[in-house]
């Protein structure tokens, strides 16, 4: 039970030892649009955001996003995005972690003279590269509520579009927590010495 217990607190002091409670999300990649024409091509596409640990393993974040969808010769248009989403880390404890996320945004071109709700979702992994400095990279699926993203409306479904990026996750906050498990951590060894055999 005490092993078991000093692994939990270990975990946890390798989360802030790699991450914290905040995070600042930046990223910067390409999007995609499958609409209702055909030769869509790869446009622009920035974020940039705020991420909150409520665990080790789940975040909620809050992203803007600029990007551009078009079609080779005759279409391109800008938009933006606002986005939450609930972000769970697979590997929280490691340099290393797969992640998933799922949320909702709002949608809209730019000056927003059209707009609609959408639902996202994706995929990513991230690399500690120093402490409290990851690198990620990842792909987004986006569902909008609506058929008119180029400006066409034909067929039953709405527009789809994608993003995939490569980006930096910059944390912060968490210190006084390390601290304090820090501590724990001294107590729970110093409570149970290593008797060596006779």
């Amino acid at each position: 039970q005490n092993s078991r217990k000093e692994k939990l607190i270990i975990n946890r002091l390798d989360f802030y030892n790699y991450r914290g409670v905040w995070g600042l999300d930046i990223a910067a990649g390409s999007s995609i649009i499958n609409g209702d024409y055909q030769d869509p091509k790869f446009e622009i596409y920035f974020r940039g955001g705020f991420k909150y640990h409520i665990t080790s393993h789940l975040n909620v974040n809050a992203t803007y996003n600029k990007y551009n969808l078009a079609y080779k010769e005759f279409y391109n248009k800008g938009f933006m995005s606002f986005d939450l989403n609930l972000e769970l880390l697979l590997n929280p404890f490691g340099r290393f972690t797969p992640y998933l996320y799922a949320g909702g945004g709002y949608n809209a071109s730019n000056y927003f003279e059209e707009t609609s709700n959408k639902v996202q979702g994706g995929f990513g992994v991230e690399i500690i590269v120093l402490e409290h400095l990851g690198l990620k990279i990842f792909g987004e699926y986006n569902q909008a509520f609506t058929d008119e993203l180029d400006e066409m409306i034909a067929g039953d479904t709405d527009d789809v579009f994608y993003r995939i990026g490569l980006g930096l996750n910059v944390y912060f906050g968490g210190q006084k927590k390390r601290e304090k498990l820090s501590k724990k951590i001294k107590t729970v060894i110093n409570s149970n010495p290593i008797v060596p055999n006779n």
